[in-house]
């Protein structure tokens, strides 16, 4: 399959296996917002994320070490692991877990896929990257649908607990989309499999710092469900879904990447549905038909370009 090069000696996936990498990552991700939702019932928050990172940068470094491409950072990559292993990994995590445990799994999952609202205008003034006719329609509907689902009428503004949640997955939100456009502008020289386990392992020491403080191992409730759920999130949604962003974001333009995420958001409603019986209201079903929408409108567009 054909490889693009990039600065620094360096290859991109080609956008076709770029966009496979983002459906698989639209499932994957989509699926673990009510898996999440379940797992914090029996391990809280703060050790939840350290255990991701552990598992997924174990299995990274496994894989790396048995393809041979293990390899120490140089100077040049640090800044991207210090900005992601913060941001998309540490604060990330720790703030979708927390607001988790008060905030139900679909609200949560589009209120931190709200992430365009901060990318599409920061990616158009640092990168000049445009949007025709199409794209911008297809933009328009996809926020459209994240507005209606969003619902600001739909929780408390009362307690305080209700909106320190719903604030911690827009800062959630806000991390991520900072990271994305490093991400994106970053001149790389090792490969994001490469750079993901030392981004990780980072984030390890922050995130157990916290919960060795703040959450007493006693809390947590030993179980099969709760191995298959970090399974889960170790290997998969942590190593193989954080490695595959990351390969997607460098390899397709920024608004294109942030609009396509917002399949994760369909995804989790879904999911948190039919698995947690999370109500389905008209708003609920008018802005999964907009986002639908958008995306396809987005999707023509590339494939017009």
């Amino acid at each position: 399959m054909a490889r693009i090069p990039l600065p620094g000696g360096t290859t991109a996936a080609d956008p076709g296996r770029a966009a496979l990498l983002l459906i698989a990552v639209i499932l994957l991700w989509g699926v673990n917002w009510p898996v999440m939702k379940v797992a914090l019932d029996s391990i809280p928050p703060f050790w939840f994320g350290a255990a991701r990172m552990a598992l997924g940068a174990a299995t990274l470094f496994a894989v790396l070490l048995w393809r041979g491409e293990l390899r120490l950072p140089g100077r040049p990559d640090l800044p991207i692991i210090v900005s992601v292993g913060l941001l998309q990994m540490a604060l990330f995590l720790a703030c979708i877990n927390t607001g988790l445990e008060v905030v139900e799994a679909g609200r949560s999952a589009l209120l931190v896929y709200t992430t365009p609202l901060w990318v599409t205008p920061a990616a158009m003034i640092i990168f000049g990257e445009r949007m025709g006719p199409l794209k911008t329609l297809g933009w328009l509907l996809g926020l459209g649908g994240l507005a209606v689902l969003f619902n600001p009428f739909g929780f408390d503004w009362q307690t305080t607990e209700v909106l320190l949640g719903n604030g911690l997955l827009l800062l959630g939100a806000f991390a991520w989309a900072v990271a994305l456009l490093h991400v994106r502008g970053h001149r790389w020289h090792l490969s994001p499999l490469q750079l993901a386990p030392w981004q990780m392992l980072l984030a390890l020491p922050l995130l157990l710092t916290v919960a060795l403080i703040t959450e007493p191992l006693q809390t947590i409730e030993p179980s099969w469900s709760l191995a298959a759920v970090l399974f889960y999130n170790g290997p998969i949604a942590t190593a193989f879904c954080f490695w595959a962003a990351l390969t997607v974001t460098r390899s397709l333009p920024a608004i294109t990447t942030s609009l396509g995420f917002l399949g994760v958001p369909m995804v989790g409603v879904a999911a948190a549905t039919l698995w947690l019986q999370e109500p389905v209201t008209a708003t609920l079903t008018i802005g999964l038909l907009l986002m639908l929408t958008g995306l396809a409108v987005v999707n023509l567009s590339e494939r017009r370009t």
